[in-house]
């Protein structure tokens, strides 16, 4: 093991501020509650800060089909109502509505994985963190689940370009579907998702019988998960089962998707997992010593999923972080008792042993058909997205310079970029 990680965390308060409309259980404001409680502990001082690049349209046209980029960059709310076959072709609506400042927001979210994954094959860092990210259940034409870029997809296609083989991980209450079905019929990614599962609960797919399909056959595994599973089974089973992909599949990078909605006492969960328990998870996947990038993904009882992303943090800091919250913008979220532990629900865990030790020896069985690692023929490593640069010299002076050329170069209020060396955390050229 390194004797100290280098870390790269990237955050953009812009994503924070967008809103998906009243009663949408999607809170970006999440992100800010979460930044703020990362300085309040000051774990920013122990790690490299990034704002990311927004990503261009043609970075999200290496998964997403052009037409349905295109449409998101052209619709807002004031136009929704003109295009009523693209908005039910394309999904968006009800779940995935339409709002203000949409398209930056995803722009942003992507921008972030892209970059910290850009970071890990350059040897930048040992692990990358956006927890913006994990939007897992974007398809390539259509958004589902409150995503509409499947910014993991374009991480992984990323890590694909240096790394023969890329592990992904999905520890979020709903099923990784978005990621799954992207690597569907590769060797190249293997998917695991740990998740709930029924024909009721979204997206309802993610049976243990999903395994992938031609060159993929095997190289997915879905573990399904019934209410109230706590943190003893489901970290056990977890280390079992991760410990052996591993050791099996030999990858050369892990992508660790962290949804907060598996936590006791989600909105939209029903796992009754600690935040300990969660983070235990991480720890775990951590200990293997293989360059990591870590998203965040659902949780929509805010002041948890805070919570979690900052304990999770210093988990991949190797910092113990002391249950009495700091002070900071946000307390009064974490009222009354500020504290950074949430009790786990009493209620019922209908994941009997019996069924557990099913899905184990499914899953073990399932993984002794893949002989050993794939060996992928690698390819001459493509160039990191080429983005045209303008000469500033050859610019039109009466063009008024865009908004997002400003901000390369103004240091915003409410983050937080260490030193004096401003201009070396803005990472617009990656």
């Amino acid at each position: 093991m390194r004797s100290k990680d280098r870390i790269s965390y990237f955050y953009d308060g812009d994503a924070g501020n967008v809103y998906f409309g009243p009663n949408h259980p999607m809170k970006p404001h999440r992100l800010c509650m979460t930044h703020h409680l990362v300085l309040s502990y000051d774990l920013h001082k122990k790690m490299e800060i990034y704002r990311p690049h927004k990503a261009y349209p043609v970075e999200l046209a290496q998964f997403h089909s052009a037409d349905y980029v295109e449409f998101l960059q052209r619709i807002n709310p004031d136009t929704q109502h003109l295009f009523p076959e693209e908005m039910a072709k394309f999904k968006l609506g009800e779940d995935c509505p339409v709002f203000d400042d949409m398209f930056e927001f995803c722009q942003i979210y992507a921008g972030g994985t892209i970059d910290a994954a850009r970071r890990l094959n350059n040897q930048l860092c040992d692990i990358a963190i956006n927890w913006a990210g994990g939007l897992h259940h974007a398809k390539k034409c259509e958004a589902s689940g409150f995503c509409y870029i499947n910014d993991l997809v374009l991480g992984i296609l990323e890590l694909l370009k240096y790394h023969a083989r890329v592990l992904y991980i999905d520890i979020d209450v709903h099923h990784g579907d978005g990621v799954e079905e992207a690597f569907y019929f590769t060797d190249r990614v293997m998917t695991v998702s740990f998740h709930k599962y029924g024909n009721l609960f979204f997206p309802g797919s993610g049976d243990v019988k999903e395994i992938g399909e031609q060159e993929g056959k095997f190289y997915a595994i879905n573990i399904p998960l019934k209410d109230g599973i706590d943190d003893t089974s489901f970290t056990r089973l977890f280390k079992t089962i991760i410990s052996k992909v591993v050791e099996t599949y030999q990858p050369g990078v892990i992508v660790l998707q962290c949804g907060a909605d598996s936590l006791a006492g989600d909105r939209l969960g029903c796992f009754n997992l600690s935040i300990d328990g969660h983070a235990e998870c991480v720890r775990f996947v951590k200990k293997f010593g293989l360059p990591l990038l870590v998203t965040g993904g659902g949780g929509y009882t805010k002041e948890n999923v805070a919570r979690c992303w900052t304990v999770e943090t210093g988990v991949l800091l190797d910092t113990e972080l002391p249950n009495e919250i700091p002070d900071n913008e946000y307390i009064k979220y974490f009222a009354p008792e500020c504290s950074l532990r949430i009790p786990t629900a009493h209620i019922e865990n209908f994941n009997s042993k019996s069924y557990l030790g099913t899905i184990k020896m499914q899953v073990l069985e399932n993984l002794r058909c893949i002989q050993h690692a794939p060996s992928v023929q690698m390819q001459e490593v493509p160039p990191d997205f080429y983005i045209p640069d303008f000469d500033e010299d050859e610019k039109n002076p009466d063009e008024r310079i865009d908004q997002h050329t400003q901000d390369k170069h103004i240091q915003r209020d409410d983050e937080y970029y260490e030193g004096d060396n401003d201009n070396d955390h803005h990472m617009d050229d990656v």
